[in-house]
């Protein structure tokens, strides 16, 4: 063999040799710079993990602190410990699941979305109840003392009180869960304008309760001004409660079944009567009970 092709033939194998190396040396960067950028990812997501585990503990903290309030209502207080045991499930699932499956990770933070609503939900109720206690103790007191067949001794008057306790606490024997409301104008279209507005809309939805005897039923509805005042009262307009009877501003036949029922009612304002900007509460009753109570603003 020449000297010529010689050379040639060790050109030849230097470079493939040089090209393998390059080669090799980049695939070990790469392999390198994949690792590293994998084990940014892992941590990164342990972290994120670790933070959803603090909130899920928050959480659970915010749930027990219902422990030392006084609900009474039995539904609600059953509702709020089912809750609370939801989210010491999906903590404890939480901790057993590898930061790296992402798919769960990112269900179980949808999870803890869900819940927080759901509680700010109960929160409302619970608000709403105690200030519908409060505010119908108070006015019981008024009718008592205001009417002879009511009239009670201090210990009797301390007796209805823990009756009417005890009434608000058996209100989830029927249920109104969801009202919306609606003000409309003279033609019946929904309106912005207070000044306006000739008639109120509520769409309420009872709940499925099969333990409900069912048949026909009188919902009556109290709507209180943002002064306290009853809208629409009449002293002819009366419903039994507790022991006595009290004022309402419009009643609802309904045809219950036990099946979760929509019911739309209506308040029309009398000819001269105007209603101003505010907060008010609609308070829905039947059987004698609290069912349920529904703040609401007109601007």
């Amino acid at each position: 063999m020449s000297q010529q092709k010689k050379n040639t033939l060790a050109i030849v194998f230097i470079t493939i040799s040089v090209f393998l190396l390059l080669a090799t040396a980049g695939l070990v960067y790469w392999n390198l710079s994949q690792r590293e950028a994998l084990n940014e990812l892992v941590e990164q997501m342990t972290i994120e993990k670790a933070e959803l585990e603090d909130e899920y503990e928050d959480l659970a903290i915010q749930f027990d602190g219902f422990r030392n309030m006084d609900i009474k209502n039995d539904s609600l207080q059953d509702l709020l410990t089912r809750e609370q045991q939801r989210v010491q499930d999906l903590l404890e699932e939480l901790r057993v699941t590898k930061a790296t499956n992402a798919r769960r990770i990112a269900e179980l933070k949808k999870e803890l979305a869900t819940v927080r609503t759901v509680m700010k939900d109960y929160v409302r109720q619970i608000d709403s109840l105690n200030a519908t206690n409060a505010r119908l103790e108070a006015e019981n007191i008024k009718l008592s003392t205001n009417n002879q067949q009511l009239a009670i001794s201090n210990q009797e008057l301390v007796r209805n009180n823990s009756e009417l306790s005890e009434t608000v606490s058996r209100a989830a024997m029927l249920q109104v869960i969801t009202c919306d409301v609606a003000a409309l104008n003279k033609n019946d279209r929904k309106t912005s304008l207070v000044r306006n507005i000739k008639k109120l809309q509520f769409s309420f939805v009872i709940a499925k309760n099969i333990t409900c005897e069912p048949g026909l039923k009188n919902l009556y509805a109290r709507i209180m001004t943002p002064q306290g005042e009853l809208l629409g009262e009449d002293e002819t307009k009366l419903f039994a409660f507790e022991s006595g009877e009290i004022p309402y501003t419009l009643v609802q036949p309904i045809e219950y079944e036990g099946e979760t029922y929509e019911g739309v009612c209506y308040y029309a304002l009398a000819d001269n009567e105007k209603i101003e900007e505010g907060f008010y509460t609609i308070d829905f009753f039947c059987n004698g009970d609290l069912i349920g109570s529904f703040p609401f603003s007109l601007k």
